[in-house]
């Protein structure tokens, strides 16, 4: 089977969003323009440290040219979104592997996002993706203002979750927490 790259440069919207209820939500990248909606699934550590290294590639960016690239240092309260994600929500692929890269020449934030691939079972055999039959690819170029509004709606979503333990900093569950710090006492 051929290999799918679903491209979008400076799509209408690019965004992380959530199904479910906190501790039980499902994470999504959505990139969206033109009526074409392109929607993964990925972890929730993946979708906070996507945001994180954005916000670093942004600032390190924004160093180097001495201030001169068009990189707000926050995000524009205007371009933010904060609405659910776009329907139809058909999951293209689970995300496995992340990239992103800052554009020196066309002034624009690349992100990707690669299927997740099953490893091998003989650790001998080491596959090689070429691209014409390679996993299945995200892959969208943003600007620095959008990219900045991406990051911040991404680290509200993931600080939106469960409260985390004031002890062990684990998520607390509504149904209760057994915190290895008491070791099982419950108070």
């Amino acid at each position: 089977m051929s290999r799918q790259v679903h491209f979008y440069d400076q799509p209408e919207r690019f965004v992380a969003g959530t199904v479910g209820q906190p501790g039980a939500r499902a994470f999504y990248l959505q990139a969206s323009s033109r009526g074409r909606i392109t929607s993964v699934l990925l972890e929730k550590a993946q979708v906070a440290a996507l945001a994180e290294r954005i916000e670093e590639v942004l600032d390190e960016a924004l160093r180097r040219s001495g201030g001169e690239a068009p990189i707000p240092a926050a995000a524009p309260v205007e371009l933010l979104d904060t609405a659910p994600l776009d329907l139809p929500l058909e999951q293209e692929f689970r995300v496995g592997t992340m990239a992103l890269a800052w554009d020196a020449r066309e002034l624009c934030l690349v992100v990707e996002a690669q299927a997740y691939v099953e490893e091998s079972e003989d650790e001998d055999e080491i596959e090689v993706f070429d691209d014409e039959n390679g996993p299945d690819l995200l892959r969208v170029r943003l600007s620095g203002a959008m990219a900045r509004v991406f990051a911040k709606r991404a680290l509200d979503l993931v600080a939106a979750g469960r409260k985390p333990c004031p002890f062990c900093n684990l998520p607390l569950d509504p149904e209760g927490h057994l915190c290895p710090r008491a070791n099982g006492y419950r108070r």
